[in-house]
């Protein structure tokens, strides 16, 4: 179920230009991203109308989405709920994660100009004081505004739409992993390490970089995780 009073939770939908389905859909990623919505949660249709101000039919569209890509699922005599990731299926998520990311810091880095460099360093900047902070929350905000860059300046917008989806699967993991204070600071040393390799213009080590920094984040998301093991 959904804390009604939750900092984080479901905001109403507000029709723009985007389909409605799409902001529906947005919305709901939002929410297990960022732990409103957990693993084994219910969808309760009427819970979910009343928070997003939409119709039925337009939130059964959205959540056959979400349920064509694996994101929510239904359970006999639960009805639709949050996928609870198995360990086997993170491992390969994380892997596959490794390669990507080091394929978009590679490019970022080849095609970054000086000023596109600077905008990054204020990024980083604000990811490292969020990690100073040290609430998920801050964190992961921070984490999808360097991201968000990386992606733009790498000019691979299908890179960055598979690791949206990736990075959804795998929320509940990082949300238990991400606050433990040993892994903040050796993630602060690891995105530090990216950092100066980019900014040397050294394509080969921000790559190796970027994908050790994936490694090293599924190996502590998995010793911590109580995700359910495959059957």
């Amino acid at each position: 179920m959904i804390e009604k009073n939750s900092k984080e939770s479901l905001a109403p939908i507000r029709v723009e230009s985007a389909p409605l389905r799409s902001k529906i859909i947005e919305s709901i990623r939002h929410a297990i991203e960022h732990g409103v919505l957990k693993p084994g949660d219910r969808l309760i249709e009427k819970d979910l109308c009343e928070r997003l101000e939409v119709s039925r039919t337009s939130l059964r569209e959205a959540l056959r989405e979400l349920e064509a890509e694996g994101i929510v699922a239904r359970v006999s005599a639960r009805g639709l709920t949050v996928v609870k990731i198995s360990l086997h299926d993170a491992a390969n998520i994380y892997r596959i994660r490794a390669q990507i990311e080091a394929l978009i810091f590679q490019q970022f880095t080849e095609n970054a100009t000086d000023a596109q460099l600077l905008t990054l360093e204020s990024i980083f900047a604000e990811l490292i004081a969020a990690y100073d902070q040290g609430t998920f929350l801050a964190i992961s905000q921070a984490k999808a505004r360097w991201h968000n860059h990386i992606c733009e300046i790498a000019q691979n917008q299908i890179a960055r739409n598979i690791l949206s989806r990736l990075t959804l699967r795998t929320a509940q993991l990082r949300n238990r992993s991400v606050v433990r204070k040993e892994r903040q600071k050796q993630s602060i040393i690891e995105l530090q390490a990216l950092m100066n390799a980019i900014k040397k213009r050294d394509v080969a080590a921000a790559s190796e970089a970027a994908r050790r920094h994936v490694i090293n984040a599924s190996a502590s998301a998995l010793m911590t995780s109580d995700a359910d093991q495959p059957e």
